[in-house]
């Protein structure tokens, strides 16, 4: 009699893990092996030991550096919900549970599309099982901890950026014109060409008295804003002056060597580059051209189409002025990019308001007459509104779900003893 021949066990069918790996600040990532590549290699390490039961690491990278675990708003995890429901991917693997959120509320919406998918979660130095009760609970205790932490440094962050402000020390930000940041960190150094170019500025503008007619005299002599590289040596270059930019620094009180905290002015540690005399002048030329307008008066009268006019040429928003001229207000819709960087840079200058209010006024009474016009846009309103309640109601339900999940877990947890 002929021996049955022993058959080999069927293989495990593939799991295929996506590794996901976030780190909150960009401080470090340029290093040749970073604590990205740190939470993939414990991954990938653990994910092999798994072999046996089929886990194999998909090579696709998910990593976000410099994201903050707060909100969803981060490439890389898009880009694996992405995957994911496109059938991809079998199970997550992070290295704790606090690197794919610190939000209760967004992890339970991303479980919520794991389990839509059948797709397993893992965390490598966390181990629990979210097939049961008690490990689901665990994980809503693991991100509850977790969010409270993150709003814990959150706090104490702001405590000590306040309290240096409030010493006067410089605590991060973009740097500008007429100071460079020192290697070392902690405050500002004078750099005398731009300063130099600064106390210029205003100058300028205390003879102009216009903001716009000062950023058409820089950009004439081809001076720019402040360019600056960071520290991962991006450089960011610096841009041409327009109304926007050339007030806020003519109103940036650390060039007179002082620093502002929440409405209070404080000493700085940084050197003044600017006369407080003639900073506290240019305040008041602001202060009341801002009142009247300047040169460019500003709309007192209301303005139909405000926001909705567009510049044919430029495209550019078409904003609201007026002039007097003996006692009379002329109203005029004029080019933004031609009132910012001067007149020449658009060849539309200004419309009367009144026709082109009248023209648009007579148009949208025609087209209100029309009953397919009236029908068409009804239609549009009450689908918009019904795709508005859709979105709230799909936002309710994944709430709701995971506030019932979480419930049901503790009730378990209770009728079982803490067992």
């Amino acid at each position: 009699m002929r021996k049955a021949r022993a058959t080999a066990p069927p293989a495990s069918p593939a799991l295929r893990c996506a590794i996901y790996t976030r780190k909150s600040t960009e401080e470090g990532l340029d290093q040749d092996f970073n604590t990205l590549d740190a939470q993939r290699e414990a991954a990938e390490a653990f994910i092999r030991s798994q072999r046996g039961e089929g886990w194999e690491v998909l090579p696709e990278r998910y990593d976000d550096g410099g994201f903050s675990g707060g909100n969803m708003d981060r490439p890389a995890l898009q880009r694996l919900l992405v995957d994911i429901e496109a059938g991809r991917v079998n199970a997550v693997v992070v290295y704790k549970v606090d690197r794919l959120s610190r939000s209760l509320l967004d992890f339970s919406r991303i479980m919520e599309v794991l389990d839509q998918h059948r797709v397993a979660f893992v965390s490598v130095t966390q181990q629990f099982n979210t097939a049961t009760s008690m490990g689901r609970l665990v994980l809503h205790i693991l991100l509850s901890f977790a969010q409270f932490e993150r709003e814990m440094i959150a706090e104490r962050t702001r405590d000590k950026m306040s309290a240096a402000r409030r010493k006067g020390k410089w605590v991060g930000g973009k740097p500008f014109l007429g100071y460079d940041i020192d290697p070392r960190g902690g405050r500002l150094l004078v750099n005398e060409d731009e300063a130099h170019q600064v106390r210029a500025i205003f100058d300028l503008y205390l003879r102009e008295q216009s903001l716009v007619a000062t950023a058409v005299e820089l950009n004439r002599r081809g001076w720019r804003t402040k360019a600056w590289t960071t520290k991962r040596g991006r450089v960011n270059e610096g841009t041409p002056f327009n109304k926007v930019n050339l007030h806020g620094l003519l109103s940036n009180v650390a060039y007179t060597g002082q620093v502002s905290h929440k409405g209070t002015i404080y000493p700085g540690e940084q050197p003044a580059i600017v006369d407080p005399a003639v900073w506290r002048k240019t305040q008041e030329v602001l202060r009341h051209n801002g009142r009247t307008g300047g040169r460019s008066v500003r709309n007192k009268h209301g303005a139909l189409l405000k926001e909705l006019l567009r510049c044919n040429p430029c495209d550019s928003a078409m904003i609201h002025s007026y002039t007097v001229r003996e006692g009379k207000h002329y109203r005029y819709y004029v080019c933004l990019k031609a009132q910012k960087r001067g007149w020449s840079s658009c060849p539309t200058k200004a419309v009367p308001a009144a026709e082109v209010e009248r023209f648009v006024v007579d148009r949208i009474r025609a087209i209100g007459t029309d009953p397919a016009v009236v029908g068409k846009t009804l239609a549009a309103a009450r689908a918009e509104h019904a795709e508005a309640v859709r979105r709230i109601e799909a936002d309710r339900q994944v709430e709701e779900g995971a506030l019932r999940r979480l419930n049901t877990d503790l009730r378990r947890l209770m009728d079982s003893g803490g067992e």
